[in-house]
């Protein structure tokens, strides 16, 4: 073929091979317009049937020549190799659907569960069924992290319903329109157990489940009545919500331990005779005021009777439990942490966590540093009947300034010979031991986690770097709850851009079809106009 016809073929052979090919790709993915693939399949008959049209006597006279042998001969075996790349396409497709497999490439990991998730799902000893409700143009919120919890678990099954599709299901659950209106998920499981979520991040999502999976609903107590960080909202606070939202409260805290299934409550243990029954640990936060014997002797029970306590003491705080911690071993030292070279922009008293206890379960999987505002030492007895071990220590350039009345007076921190060389011990966590009065072996009592600060836990700085895993983790062990100690998932270290349904169909449009198959029309224009150039 020559002139116009050759290049009427070119395009009828573009047109035609682009409705085959969406043909074969609506198979799997049904979202292909019918009228494209009808389109260019007539479009690129009828170009080829007018080429064959204006060609007739050519095409005679090359069919009854040697060349046109040699031509189809090698013409047919090119193909049958393009069919045969089709089908090998095809099959690949078809495996895809069947057995695939995903790659988190972001900075963060943002798109991979974590651990604690992970372990949760493959712990599963019965079917979960999560059921979502959004609007079609809602889906993909959602779609991309409730596909994580499903993918390639055989005890996960999710389903997508759109409310206005289903409203005998809508009534049977009892949903209301308010809650439709951005989204409901719902979790259940084989027993019949449900829980309905409006929030769907994958802290959400995880807590939800292993509240179905465990309901532990351990009693978590916050001492108070010594000037410790509160846990209950300021009167007067905007936006104040169920816990304290100043900086320098633990509000946030609380709200991380309500998210690991614990329940959480203020304790006044002035006002009872012993610690609660119930309480799984006591958090002891900041306290800057003197404690009552009576108190003092009831944590002391508390703690040799098996119970769990968490005890953070800033410097100089003026508090009298530091007979009661020197008691099972423990020595908080009169100092502050100096470390001019890992601080947070150079503040010398804002050390950097140089070094984890990798065998401690607390510390393990902790990896990336943690930042403590004002700390100070926390060593352990060595002549002391207890098992405890120090699970953070700061960097090997910083020591724990004693002279703190000089440095107060100069302003100026120096080591010196009655300064404690770091690494500084800053957190212990054990068992200590109960006294026996036999030849037997003294018992294990309860677990204590003692910081030298409690400003790393604060609302101000919980979710610096990875404070809130070492302050939550610390909180698992103390409650047993060794299988919920992990890393928590990454957060995003950058923004996303939401599309519609719509206009995610209309890039798939652009990219699979229009754009290809305009570069395929492009290039047999250029073929054409070179073909016909002087000299060719």
């Amino acid at each position: 073929m020559t002139g116009t016809a050759a290049l009427l073929a070119g395009l009828g052979i573009v047109a035609l091979g682009f409705g085959i090919l969406s043909a074969l790709l609506a198979l799997f993915q049904p979202f292909t317009d019918p009228l494209w693939i009808f389109g260019n399949l007539a479009i690129g008959l009828v170009l080829l049937f007018v080429a064959i049209s204006m060609s007739l006597e050519s095409l005679r006279n090359r069919i009854r020549s040697s060349g046109s042998r040699r031509a189809g001969k090698y013409g047919s075996s090119a193909i049958l190799s393009a069919i045969l790349g089709v089908v090998l396409l095809g099959f690949l497709g078809f495996l895809s659907t069947r057995y695939a497999h995903r790659f988190d490439v972001s900075e963060a990991g943002v798109n991979t569960l974590s651990p604690q998730t992970t372990e949760l799902l493959d712990d599963l000893d019965q079917n979960v069924t999560i059921e979502a409700f959004f609007a079609e143009a809602e889906r993909p919120n959602a779609r991309d992290l409730l596909d994580l919890y499903a993918f390639n678990r055989d005890r996960v099954s999710l389903e997508f319903t759109d409310p206005n599709d289903a409203p005998g299901r809508i009534d049977e659950l009892g949903l209301s329109t308010d809650e439709l209106a951005k989204g409901v998920v719902r979790i259940s499981l084989a027993s019949g157990e449900a829980t309905t979520l409006s929030k769907f991040t994958e802290s959400d999502v995880t807590n939800a489940l292993r509240k179905l999976v465990k309901s532990s609903g351990k009693q978590v107590y916050f001492l108070q009545g010594h000037n410790e960080r509160t846990i209950e909202p300021v009167p007067g606070e905007e936006d104040q919500g169920e816990f304290a939202s100043g900086p320098d409260s633990y509000g946030r805290a609380a709200m991380a331990l309500k998210n690991e299934t614990y329940q959480v409550a203020p304790l006044l243990l002035a006002t009872e005779a012993d610690v609660p029954a119930d309480a799984a640990a006591v958090i002891i936060a900041g306290p800057t005021r003197l404690f009552l014997p009576e108190e003092i002797a009831a944590l002391k029970r508390y703690v040799d009777g098996g119970g769990s306590l968490f005890v953070a003491i800033d410097p100089r705080a003026q508090t009298n439990l530091y007979d009661l911690l020197q008691s099972w071993g423990i020595t908080l030292g009169d100092d502050v942490v100096v470390d001019r070279a890992l601080a947070v922009f150079g503040q010398a008293t804002t050390p950097l966590a140089g070094e984890y206890d990798g065998k401690h379960p607390i510390t393990a999987q902790m990896r990336e540093p943690t930042l403590f505002p004002m700390v100070r030492s926390v060593e352990i007895d060595p002549a002391a009947k207890a098992d405890f071990s120090t699970i953070v220590k700061t960097g090997t350039d910083s020591w724990a300034e004693r002279s703190l009345d000089a440095w107060r007076k100069t302003g100026r921190a120096e080591l010196g010979s009655e300064d404690l060389v770091g690494p500084v011990p800053i957190a212990v966590a054990g068992n200590p031991r109960l006294a026996s009065s036999d030849d037997k072996p003294p018992k294990a009592a309860g677990r204590i986690v003692v910081f030298g600060d409690s400003d790393f836990a604060t609302n101000a700085d919980l979710d610096a770097l990875r404070n809130r895993d070492l302050f939550v983790n610390s909180i698992n062990w103390l409650t047993g709850d060794v299988e919920q100690i992990t890393v928590r998932p990454h957060v995003s270290r950058a923004s996303s851009f939401q599309m519609t349904q719509d206009q995610f169909r209309r890039i798939q449009y652009v990219s699979l079809f229009v754009l290809p198959e305009a570069i395929a029309v492009f290039g047999v224009i250029v073929w054409w106009v070179r073909r016909r150039a002087p000299g060719r």
